[in-house]
């Protein structure tokens, strides 16, 4: 091939592209692109602006170049590669009338992140923060901050920067994002950049456009709910009460934690009864970055749909988020969710928004860290992010990158039988066999034809758990872990713990 060869195409942008804001003389590019970039490998990675109409555009990476020439509403976009990785910085030149030179560009694995505060959550607040902050030399990781505020319609331009990784920046840096980066990055050798949009206290209604949440017949009770206001239990007030009363001796008494002072406690009727933002997060946070090439895309969140009157919704939502990125990307992209952990959680029905996220499996290319043994009993921002990075990295590596790993997942209930009085489950992802932590299994419960829960006694074969009470004789469902801050004691092999389920009675004698 000869040096700096031209490709000549006219390819006008997506429908959900728009043009910037301000004057189209000049080429300008989205946030996105800017020095430090990470380029996803291996696909043609699309690289969109706005221009003046009409307007010839070249854009010059890797010794290729490509030209677009900008539509009526002056948009347009050219696609690069594929690329093979690499760590030797290169850089992209767009010309139009004017030049834009994006200098330090490395090809790798790009994956977004998005979610409320446990992913927002940094390195600096995670776990053992000044060692993993040390140790954060890893140039060929860097990571981009979507920092654009909601909006009430679709925005195009965003706001952020590439930074490198480093010891002075990592500290910054979304702790359950870094340390899955720094596992893929540590696994495959590839440059890896990791794109952080995520919002504390945020709902998922916020991250979906509002237009096809209108349009799911199953989310029709959910919007008829969301002009109920809430209100506290006794129990619920009383201990938001007897928090407050805390907060109020501590600021009294000058009581700080890491030199700041205490957060005052949520009131959480306001927390649940807030205005909703249904898709204001997806535009202004999520539609900038469409269509920047991925390889994936993990999801932490749900802690704010725990509410009654959204959690049996959670379910409807995730798969809607799910394909309609998808959709809005173009392809079906990997993507992943973290299962809410252990947490007291009062007045919130974790264990329902927990098995929405294991139902929702059930799409294809999807995966979940399950995560209920590494929360705090009284603390929704549990500190050990790095277990969740790792859980979704062993995730990615099996099976998006096709490693040979421990494991994907934690156990998964796959099918159930009932026979002789006992309930039958047996598990995915068992590998290494099934165990109990802690010398015998806990945390499960059986119901009969009444559908009340009893204790139920548990025991393993293989594959599969028989669970058994001598007060239920004849079975009509099984569950386990099922509370907002369960007994977690059955792991594979690898360590991983299962997901807590509800599972429903089949025919008797039959399987599930």
């Amino acid at each position: 091939m000869t040096a700096n060869p031209v490709v000549r195409t006219i390819v006008l942008a997506a429908a959900a592209l728009a043009p910037h804001a301000g004057s189209r003389a000049d080429v300008h590019l989205p946030a996105i692109f800017s020095d430090h970039l990470v380029l996803q490998q291996e696909v043609a990675a699309p690289v969109w602006g706005w221009a003046e109409p009409a307007e010839k555009v070249a854009v010059t990476f890797a010794g290729r170049t490509v030209e677009a020439v900008t539509g009526a509403d002056g948009r347009w976009m050219v696609k690069l590669g594929p690329l093979a990785a690499s760590t030797t910085p290169s850089t992209l030149t767009v010309k139009g009338r004017n030049e834009i030179v994006i200098r330090d560009i490395l090809v790798g694995e790009v994956w977004l992140g998005s979610g409320q505060s446990n992913m927002a959550m940094t390195v600096a607040r995670s776990k053992d923060p000044e060692a993993e902050q040390a140790s954060a030399n890893f140039p060929a990781i860097r990571m981009f901050k979507e920092e654009s505020p909601r909006a009430g319609s679709p925005q195009h331009q965003g706001k952020g920067k590439w930074v490198v990784c480093t010891p002075a920046t990592a500290g910054n840096f979304s702790a359950a994002l870094y340390f899955f980066g720094r596992e893929i990055h540590r696994n495959l050798g590839a440059p890896v950049g990791l794109i952080n949009s995520s919002v504390g206290g945020t709902p998922i209604e916020s991250w979906i456009a509002e237009a096809p949440q209108r349009a799911a017949s199953e989310l029709k009770g959910f919007f008829a709910g969301l002009e109920q206001p809430r209100r506290l239990s006794e129990e619920e007030r009383r201990t938001y009460e007897a928090n407050l009363a805390k907060w109020e001796e501590a600021v009294k008494a000058g009581k700080k934690t890491k030199g700041k002072a205490p957060r005052r406690p949520q009131d959480p009727a306001e927390v649940a009864n807030r205005k909703a933002d249904v898709g204001g997060l997806y535009n202004g946070k999520i539609a900038p970055l469409i269509p920047y090439a991925l390889r994936g895309i993990l999801w932490y969140q749900g802690e704010a749909n725990t509410f009654p009157g959204k959690a049996e919704f959670y379910e409807a939502q995730l798969r809607l988020l799910v394909s309609d990125w998808r959709a809005r990307w173009g392809g079906e992209i990997p993507f992943a969710w973290a299962q809410l952990p252990n947490f007291s959680g009062l007045g919130r029905d974790w264990p329902a928004v927990r098995e929405a996220m294991r139902n929702a499996l059930a799409l294809p290319r999807t995966g979940m860290a399950i995560t209920v043994d590494v929360g705090e009993a009284n603390d929704i921002h549990p500190r050990n992010k790095q277990e969740v990075g790792r859980r979704f990295a062993l995730w990615a590596l099996g099976t998006v990158y096709q490693r040979a790993v421990p494991a994907v997942s934690g156990p998964l209930p796959a099918r159930h039988e009932v026979r002789d009085g006992r309930i039958t489950v047996r598990f995915d992802h068992a590998n290494g066999g099934l165990m109990a932590n802690g010398g015998a299994l806990r945390g499960f419960e059986i119901s009969g034809a009444d559908g009340a829960w009893s204790p139920a006694e548990a025991r393993i074969a293989g594959d599969a758990v028989t669970v058994s009470s001598p007060t239920v004789s004849k079975p009509s469902g099984v569950r386990y872990a099922w509370s907002n801050l369960p007994q977690v004691t059955l792991f594979n092999g690898a360590g991983l713990p299962a997901s807590p389920f509800m599972l429903a009675p089949p025919a008797p004698g039959g399987s599930r």
